[in-house]
């Protein structure tokens, strides 16, 4: 018998069962759509980051903070292949075979392209014992299952706060525990792993070539600490943040950004030539 949504709320993000009111909306909105409950919630968090603009994608440092704002997925099983998606959100919903991965048809929304990634690199692993990225999905190669999830959050879309990369975390921590294999992220070693497939699912999926500290701070991220994080090694340290009376301030200025229609990729590129130039007289 598969275990009731209270007692089986992902381990990796300890602070999900303090959001009770959160995990109740979204098991309701779950059991309106797919008629039953469902049998866990993957969460995953936003992030700022105090110092460090685009040094992570030049494999520098920077010194994130994990927020109290989340990509909160309820799921379950399925007895197929099928992926069975409800964005509450933007009340978007969209359906995909993992036998026909990794193709993205061209009406597909763009959000369930981190759905499409992830299950794809997932997918890749198992069947084609890629290990680019370590030891991931599993030590015994079980593939993936279907799974029907709905999808909400309240890290603010296209605010700067990282809700795409809490998307992807949270959509492999799903599809892991649907299969079975939500320990194979309990190790710390094997969340810098998974941080380093969900940003290749940036990449190749939704052609947003981001840097590792989005996807690591969400994985790695620790109450009342900040992350100081090694773009280049992945070496990281979590530095208590001893704030008294001051608070981080964040300012939603409710001005929308796209990445992947923005002059990221542009800077990104500008960035590696200018590398690629200095290296020929600072080795």
């Amino acid at each position: 018998m598969e275990q009731d949504v209270s007692s089986n709320v992902m381990r990796t993000f300890r602070t999900l069962d303090k959001k009770s009111n959160r995990t109740a909306f979204i098991t309701q909105k779950f059991e309106e759509t797919f008629g039953g409950p469902p049998t866990f919630i993957a969460s995953a968090p936003g992030r700022v980051n105090l110092i460090g603009e685009h040094t992570d994608y030049n494999n520098g440092y920077v010194f994130p903070v994990a927020i109290n704002k989340y990509i909160n997925i309820a799921a379950r099983k399925r007895p197929d292949r099928r992926v069975t998606l409800y964005a509450l959100d933007v009340d978007d919903s969209w359906e995909f075979s993992l036998d026909t991965l990794p193709t993205i048809p061209p009406q597909a929304p763009t959000w369930s392209h981190y759905f499409i990634g992830v299950a794809s690199l997932l997918l890749r692993k198992s069947r084609d014992h890629d290990h680019r990225d370590g030891v991931l999905p599993t030590a015994s190669g079980r593939e993936i299952a279907g799974i029907d999830a709905v999808i909400t959050g309240d890290v603010p879309i296209g605010a700067g706060l990282s809700s795409s990369a809490a998307l992807s975390v949270a959509a492999a921590l799903a599809f892991l525990t649907a299969g079975s294999e939500p320990e194979v992220v309990e190790s710390e070693d094997n969340k810098k792993k998974l941080a380093e497939l969900c940003q290749r699912v940036e990449h190749e999926f939704v052609d947003v070539k981001c840097g590792i500290m989005d996807q690591t701070i969400s994985l790695l991220g620790q109450e009342n600490h900040a992350l100081f994080l090694d773009c280049r090694s992945l070496e990281y340290e979590h530095v208590p943040l001893n704030l008294a009376e001051h608070v981080i301030t964040i300012c939603n200025t409710k001005i929308k950004r796209e990445l992947a229609a923005s002059e990221y990729n542009k800077r990104r590129a500008e960035c590696e030539r200018g590398v690629d130039i200095l290296s020929r007289w600072i080795p």
